[in-house]
């Protein structure tokens, strides 16, 4: 018989990851819909030079990481008993 804790984290992962491409498939979406701009939007840094070109999309990670941080805290908010 399997070790119950290996068995629950093997639960975690496959749900974790049919999340994740969820998700994914979700943002692939919507982006060809043209909805979200995610990765141009104002604020992102992007230079090109002659013989380089540099891209950080800092706007992008802030707003991603607002959003994430709202989901994690409502989702621990609506477990709590």
């Amino acid at each position: 018989m399997a070790d119950p804790i290996t068995y629950q984290l093997g639960k975690i992962a496959v749900t974790l990851g049919t999340v994740l491409v969820v998700i994914g498939l979700l943002l692939m979406g919507v982006t060809r819909l043209g909805f979200l701009h995610f990765g141009r939007l104002p604020g992102d840094v992007a230079y090109k030079g002659r013989h380089v070109s540099f891209y950080f999309p800092l706007v992008t990670c802030l707003v991603l990481s607002a959003v994430i941080t709202a989901v994690m805290w409502l989702i621990s908010y609506l477990r709590k008993p």
